[in-house]
């Protein structure tokens, strides 16, 4: 039988209540309680608590002592300035990546697009979500700077629910011909053009909020 450890237990109740909440299934304001949630995931409570408290640091929850637990609001400026953030360190990734890219980022790249709108075609955003985090992730993987993936790491979380609600409309389309051009640009080794076109990628986000 395989071991699971505390931390892989608390990172599996943080992924799962992290993404209910990205889902919609836990609405902003929604009351939240640790002994129910353990419950329902066949945890116990201390895992759950100290997933709670790191999707406290993430923004997703807010807790006030012997008062309540719950599900953030989801409110625009918060969102637009981890987004920014966010935005600004895939652009950098994306130029640094691109002298260093292989043939075998580029097939990556490629594929994560080609699952990416088999997601959208199917509307199915969770996947469409998965998919483009795998897009976005070669450069970031390939550029191997830690700051750069500590910071994405940090402010993500953030603006999943926006990102789950844009891939969850017809207007994500268009977002499968920006990485077909980011593709493009990568392969003829212009790292300026593919850091614009990643920075101009993200933006539509930020337009829509």
């Amino acid at each position: 039988m395989q071991y699971i450890g505390y931390g892989s237990l608390k990172e599996r109740a943080a992924a799962e209540i992290r993404s209910a909440i990205v889902r919609g299934d836990l609405e902003p304001g929604t009351a939240i309680k640790d002994v129910e949630l353990a419950q329902k995931l066949g945890l116990s409570r201390t895992p759950v608590r100290e997933a709670l408290a790191t999707l406290t640091d993430e923004g997703l929850v807010e807790t006030k002592p012997h008062a309540y637990t719950r599900v953030t609001a989801l409110e625009a400026e918060p969102v637009r300035d981890a987004l920014v953030v966010v935005q600004t360190m895939h652009a950098l990734a994306a130029g640094l990546a691109v002298p260093l890219m292989t043939d075998d980022d580029i097939a990556a790249m490629r594929a994560a697009n080609k699952a990416f709108k088999k997601a959208l075609d199917a509307n199915d955003a969770v996947a469409a979500l998965a998919a483009d985090d795998e897009f976005h992730a070669v450069s970031v993987h390939r550029c191997d700077n830690f700051a750069i993936t500590a910071t994405i790491d940090r402010f993500t979380p953030l603006v999943r629910r926006a990102e789950h609600s844009r891939f969850s409309s017809p207007h994500a389309r268009h977002s499968v011909t920006q990485h077909q051009q980011i593709i493009e640009a990568c392969e003829r080794r212009d790292d300026k053009q593919a850091a614009l076109l990643v920075d101009e990628n993200w933006n539509t986000l930020r337009e829509e909020l």
